[in-house]
Formats: structure tokens, C-alpha cells, sequence
């Protein structure tokens, strides 16, 4: 079974559909460096994150409330053809609320008994290099660029990975990056040289290096092509598509491709892997305000679809999953799954409320089947049966504060109930968030 779900960067379809689309560029040109000092930025985010995983028969439920002071400082390139810039973050974390037989929600650390901390920080930078639209970064930072190695951010912390990362935007509508990372830190521990795994298996990853892009044929069009390899576990290969059609005034229909390849390499340390997932979904946005998205998910092979972790066995999770039907807690990524969804999002800004969203979305999920998974498999504990299914129903509420001295405040409220049967492996849950996130430019501040 699933420890942990993280799935902010696959959150919904039709996100995907931006999301891979035609955006700013990776790199920004060097020649319009603005000095060290006169580029710098400087801010604090201050997040209150209340966590209730209410698991039924019995099980132990998940709750806290915790406040997040996440600070960054970021310099400017330097001038010149080769540009030099710094960035460094540093986060505390605070425990307002929560029982330690309530423990676990990765908000807030852990003592060694699992009991809660009252309080936990980290810091760490990294250092960029850039020669004209080309960026070469190493530190720990995060990497939520690539959709095979993508790291989680759906907590009150980020994790980070620690390595090297190559992003290339020198020719026109192409944005080339790969990147070499080693090492790494879990949102809820303040180590930043925990070890790199896998999200469903006990395997460690010594080392992840990947390479890829994605090319924007027109402004409707855009294609991209990955390839990642973790040592001694697996090579995974990605590909999506992603095209916009417009129709009539305010009217437009978006179709998204996203397909993972993934096969065992070297020493094979997950165990046998010969998995193809793919999801494919279709998003009507009309009247500005609307968007209805359907969307079908598919998973083969007789281990479930993984991806790259950071953290201690037992403790991990990661976001490298652009699939379509990754939502607030499953990932409907099971042996053999197959899985269907219908979402709709509401933007009220069109009615008079800018700044306020709704969506609600229901996935379901059928034909897991995990009875081919060798005993001796690191697969093999997640619990996964024959004939599996399961369900899962989510509604959010989002507003963003458009203007005044609380300009930028944002209030989130996440609501998912997940049911299944036995086979399913991840349990009948009924799950709250309520996220509250206020940016301060510290810049801004101190010139006033």
C-alpha cells in the first residue's frame, strides 16, 4: 500500500493541458542580466496547513495543524556572457495543533519514538551558471520541471533533491533540460542528503539522471519526449501531446497525451518492471468561466506504475506522475488498472468574483490486479488483490485575494472521500485540507 500521495503537478487534466503547453521559456537570455545586487529578490511565504486523514475500520488517522514560515533569497545574474547567480531557501515549520497518536500527515518531523516535533527547519542553496539561454544549477533545490523526475510539493514543505540541473532554451519554442541527482530531503525531515527511491517499492536509487524537452510546434501544439534512467532500478521513457482547438468566441476544446514506459535496468532493484501507462483526456472550456474535462487512464503490466521518491522506506512520495487521473489521494496506478474520470471547474471571475474557483471531480478505478507480483517482488507488500476497484470524489474550493494590503492571500479548501474493496490496497479514507498561503516581497517591503 501507498504510504503517501503527492500529486500537485498532476492535479487535474485540464491543468495538464497548460501545463505542457506553449509557456515561457526555460531560460531567460543572458544578455539582459540586470547585475547580482540589482536583480536580487527576497521573500517569505507564510503557509498555515490544517491535515485531516480521517482512514476508516479503525485505522490511524492523520491530523495536524501547522504553520510554515518559507523563506527564499534569490540574486541576480551577474552581468557579462557568463552570468553567476546564487538562491537559497530556508523554511521553519510549527506545530500548532496535533496528537502524536495522530502522527504521520509529513507536515510537521518526527522524533525517533514517531512522536510529533513542536517545531522543525531547513536550509540549503544552490548555484546557477548561464551563457546566453542556457542554465547549468547544482545544489539542492527543486526540480519540478521534468515528468520523470518531478519532486513533491503538496505539504507544508517542499522536498529537494541535490544535484546538477541543465535547462537550454536557445533555439525558439525548443526547451531542452537533464539533470543528475544523488541525493535529496522528505518534506517532513531536515536532512538534505536522504537518499533517492521509489514511491510504491523498497528500492534505494543510487543515482537518477534524465534528458529531455519539450518543443512547441505552433501555439496550439506542443510535444515532449523524456528519457530517465535510476541506476540498478529502471529506464523510463515519456511522451505527451497536447493540443488546444479553438472553436467558436470564448469556446475551445483541449486534448491531452501523456504515455510512461518503464523497464528494469541493471541489477533490477525493484524486481522485474515491464510497465506501459497512458492516459488520454479532453477538456471543453467555454464561456470563459467553464471547463468539463473527461478522461481515461491505463495501466500495463503486473507491477503498479512508480516513480521517483525521496526519503527513508516507509516515508516517501514524490510528484513525477503527469497522468491524468493523479488526484488529491490516488494515483489509480495499479497493476493492470484501468480508470475513468469527470471533472468540472467553475472560475467566478465572470460572475463577479475574481480571484474565486470551484472543481469537483470523481475518478473511478477497476481491474487491479496484483496477483501476478512475485512473492519475492519489493512490490509485493503494497497489498495490491484480484479484481480490484475503487473510487475516489474530490471538491475544491479556491480565492486569491485580487487587491489591497492582503493582495496575494490565498485560502484553499481540499475535500477527497476515497472507497474501495479489499483488492484495492489503499483504503477507505475521508480526507480535509484547508491551506492558507501569503507571499511577502521582503524587497518591496523594505523600500517603503
Amino acid at each position: 500500500m501507498r504510504v503517501m500521495k503527492w500529486s500537485m503537478i498532476a492535479l487535474a487534466v485540464s491543468a495538464a493541458g497548460t501545463q505542457m503547453a506553449m509557456a515561457e521559456p526555460f531560460v531567460t537570455d543572458q544578455a539582459s542580466a540586470p547585475g547580482f545586487v540589482e536583480g536580487a529578490s527576497a521573500g517569505v511565504v507564510l503557509k498555515n496547513y490544517y491535515f485531516n486523514r480521517d482512514k476508516k475500520a479503525g485505522a490511524h488517522d492523520l491530523v495536524d495543524w501547522t504553520q510554515g514560515v518559507l523563506g527564499k533569497f534569490s540574486s541576480g545574474y551577474t552581468q557579462g556572457q557568463v552570468g553567476v547567480k546564487v538562491d537559497a531557501f530556508g523554511d521553519a515549520g510549527f506545530l500548532l495543533s496535533g496528537e502524536d497518536s495522530q502522527s504521520g500527515s509529513q507536515n510537521i518531523s518526527r522524533s525517533a519514538n514517531g512522536n510529533n516535533n513542536n517545531s522543525f527547519g531547513k536550509a540549503g542553496a544552490d548555484v546557477a551558471v548561464r551563457i546566453s539561454k542556457t542554465e547549468l544549477k547544482f545544489g539542492d533545490f527543486v526540480p519540478s520541471t521534468a515528468p520523470v523526475f518531478a519532486l513533491g510539493g503538496s505539504r507544508l514543505f517542499s522536498q529537494t533533491g541535490r544535484g546538477f540541473q541543465l535547462q537550454s532554451s536557445e533555439i525558439k519554442d525548443l526547451d531542452l533540460e537533464a539533470g543528475h541527482f544523488y541525493a535529496g530531503s522528505n518534506q517532513d525531515n531536515t536532512s538534505l542528503q536522504q537518499k533517492l527511491g521509489t514511491t510504491y517499492s523498497t528500492a534505494e536509487v543510487k543515482a537518477a539522471d534524465y534528458l529531455g524537452g519539450k518543443y512547441g510546434i505552433n501555439e496550439n501544439l506542443t510535444v515532449s519526449l523524456y528519457g530517465a534512467k535510476f541506476k540498478d532500478v529502471w529506464n523510463q521513457y515519456y511522451v505527451n501531446t497536447n493540443y488546444t482547438l479553438p472553436l467558436a468566441t470564448d469556446q475551445s476544446l483541449n486534448f491531452d497525451l501523456n504515455v510512461y514506459r518503464t523497464t528494469d535496468t541493471g541489477s533490477a532493484l525493484a524486481g522485474k518492471i515491464d510497465n506501459t501507462a497512458f492516459s488520454f483526456a479532453t477538456a471543453y472550456s467555454f464561456l470563459k468561466a467553464h471547463t468539463v474535462t473527461l478522461a481515461f487512464q491505463k495501466v500495463h503490466g503486473d507491477t503498479p506504475f512508480d516513480y521517483v521518491s525521496v526519503g527513508d522506506k516507509g516515508n516517501r512520495g514524490g510528484d513525477s506522475i503527469f497522468l491524468a487521473n493523479s488526484i488529491q489521494y490516488s494515483d489509480f496506478n495499479g497493476p493492470g488498472e484501468r480508470s475513468i474520470q469527470a471533472r468540472y471547474d467553475l472560475k467566478m471571475a465572470e460572475y463577479g468574483v475574481p480571484g474565486l474557483s470551484f472543481m469537483t471531480r470523481y475518478v473511478h478505478g477497476e481491474g487491479i490486479d496484483g496477483s501476478n507480483i512475485p512473492l519475492n517482488s519489493p512490490y509485493a507488500g503494497n497489498g495490491y488483490g484480484k479484481n480490484g476497484h475503487h473510487f475516489e470524489t474530490n471538491v475544491e474550493a479556491k480565492y486569491v485575494v485580487q487587491t489591497g494590503p492582503l493582495k496575494d492571500l490565498s485560502f484553499r479548501a481540499r475535500q477527497a472521500w476515497h472507497r474501495g474493496n479489499a483488492a484495492d490496497a489503499e483504503g477507505n479514507i475521508n480526507e480535509f485540507r484547508l491551506i492558507t498561503e501569503y507571499p511577502l516581497d521582503l524587497m518591496a517591503i523594505a523600500k517603503k
